[in-house]
């Protein structure tokens, strides 16, 4: 079963043609099913070793693919934060349009898809830490992620470019 969660914290940019920013912050709870559920750090370490193809799309939607790990255009990294991403953008239609609502502050946030092997987890109570995942994509969610919290700030840079900050905030 493949679970989705949105990005509980951090901040996603943009310039030119490039998002970049964090799609999973170690630590940070996030409120599930009733339950709370944390990421642990490390737990997409083995994902990324096993060069397995991550997908970058829109609203978890496999038909809009913004970038991918096996072309290069999505590059991830894991550090003590979390799990950081950057995007090249494609001159797509779908691509195109992440960059129009970015640069509105419309867009609802950040998300991905995971999947849990056999004793990856651990509940204590209502409480679940993920050690363990097998990553298969991030999503930018263009409106309603699942955390109501979540808030989209847009900011100009000093120069042309324009530049994007997404301040994700979890509802604690």
């Amino acid at each position: 079963m493949i679970e989705r969660r949105s990005l509980a914290m951090g901040e996603v940019r943009a310039e030119s043609r490039t998002l970049s920013g964090y799609a999973i912050v170690y630590g940070a709870e996030a409120r599930i099913n009733g339950g709370l559920e944390t990421i642990a750090a490390g737990a997409v370490s083995e994902s990324l070793a096993s060069g397995r193809d991550i997908l970058a799309l829109v609203d978890h939607d496999a038909s809009r693919v913004l970038g991918r790990t096996k072309s290069g255009t999505l590059r991830l990294v894991e550090d003590a934060r979390g799990l950081a991403f950057t995007i090249d953008l494609p001159d797509t239609s779908a691509a195109r349009d992440i960059l129009a609502l970015a640069e509105r502050g419309d867009l609802g946030g950040m998300s991905f898809g995971f999947s849990v092997p056999a004793g990856g987890d651990e509940w204590r109570g209502n409480k679940r830490t993920v050690r363990k995942l097998a990553l298969h994509e991030i999503s930018v969610i263009a409106s309603h992620p699942a955390y109501t919290s979540t808030s989209v700030e847009a900011r100009a840079a000093s120069n042309e470019l324009e530049l994007l900050r997404l301040r994700l905030e979890l509802y604690r």
